[in-house]
């Protein structure tokens, strides 16, 4: 196991890399903490957590709303939880959210840690101190910036997950290639059978390799005014198509992805053969690339994004891949080039 301390701007944070949640006691007291889990972890995992006070609560991204958090607040009240609890979220990308915002507001703020048990939560949801819920519509629009106490990274956990949601973590993988890694983007290329098998040596590499590039950007720009909006690289049209499509965040991101490359031809000069390369390898991960949504009930979503100042959207662009910059387009001229796609 590897242990990493990262000192983030109000919270240290250590990361345990290949360590297992069977040993999670040894990270956090089991009499002052409390695990939020889904049912799904519940299912596979919970004979490991017997021991532990739990609240379980529904899966599926439908359920990260208010409804779950003040779930899991009755049952910290019901626990008897005070200040001194941790709080340690077990699941994907929605546990971390849910768990990383109801700590943050239980009692003005208590510890919260993860053990991301989903690829895309390993690579991404758990890192970088978003928490939050979605309202309506309207993806993460409720949330705050605060960092867990500590991340125990079990690489054993992902390879329960069904195949569908394996390839849903690429996504976020590809993502880190294309805004600041070209070599991450050339190893993807050039591992793509070995990592769909599962091989867990490629896993512990690209897990690694995601955290550091997430973490590094994080550091530099905790609170988003900056390098962190290239971390959203495909995420602005690809939350829209999220909503409106109900399908997995990896695939929504990797149509995302593929749109943002079409804008940056256009804005950008991006090669058209930078864009014919992602592609490729999206559709090697089993990921879509076409967009089909209703142009204008994404746009409808897009005038509430969270990286809007007035009348532009801060929108992650490439120059080329491993290399992302941020241009502010004006709303209508986003609107329009939404329906050239």
């Amino acid at each position: 196991m590897q242990k990493q301390t990262h000192q983030f701007q109000q919270q240290e944070t250590t990361y345990f890399l290949g360590g297992s949640l069977l040993q999670l006691g040894n990270h956090v007291d089991p009499n002052r903490a409390v695990l939020v889990i889904d049912e799904n972890v519940e299912r596979h995992h919970g004979h490991h957590l017997h021991n532990w006070k739990k609240i379980v609560v529904p899966a599926g991204e439908e359920v990260k709303n208010i409804a779950t958090v003040e779930r899991i607040i009755d049952g910290l009240t019901a626990y008897e939880a005070d200040r001194k609890t941790t709080l340690v979220g077990i699941g994907g990308g929605m546990i971390t959210d849910v768990a990383g915002f109801a700590a943050s507001i239980y009692m003005r703020g208590i510890p919260f840690g993860f053990v991301p048990t989903t690829l895309l939560a390993q690579v991404d949801a758990s890192i970088g101190g978003k928490n939050g819920v979605s309202h309506g519509k309207h993806k993460n629009l409720l949330g705050i910036i605060r960092q867990p106490a500590f991340i125990l990274f079990d690489y054993t956990l992902p390879l329960t997950m069904p195949a569908e949601e394996w390839h849903n973590g690429f996504a976020e993988i590809i993502k880190y290639a294309c805004i600041m890694d070209a070599a991450l983007f050339d190893y993807l290329e050039n591992n793509k059978d070995k990592a769909l098998a599962r091989d867990v040596a490629v896993l512990e590499y690209l897990v690694e390799k995601s955290v550091a590039a997430k973490t590094k950007v994080v550091l530099e720009d905790e609170l988003e005014n900056g390098p962190r909006r290239w971390l959203n690289f495909g995420h602005t049209l690809g939350h829209a198509v999220e909503k409106l499509e109900h399908i997995g965040h990896g695939k929504a991101v990797a149509i995302g992805m593929v749109a943002a490359t079409r804008f940056s031809e256009k804005l950008m000069n991006l090669p058209a053969d930078q864009t014919t390369r992602l592609i490729r390898l999206i559709n090697d991960y089993q990921l879509p690339v076409a967009f089909t949504s209703d142009k204008e009930a994404v746009f409808d979503i897009f005038k509430l994004d969270k990286k809007r100042e007035k009348d532009v959207i801060h929108f992650v662009l490439l120059e080329e891949i491993g290399k992302a910059t941020t241009m502010p387009i004006p709303i209508a001229e986003l609107k329009q080039l939404l329906q050239e796609l």
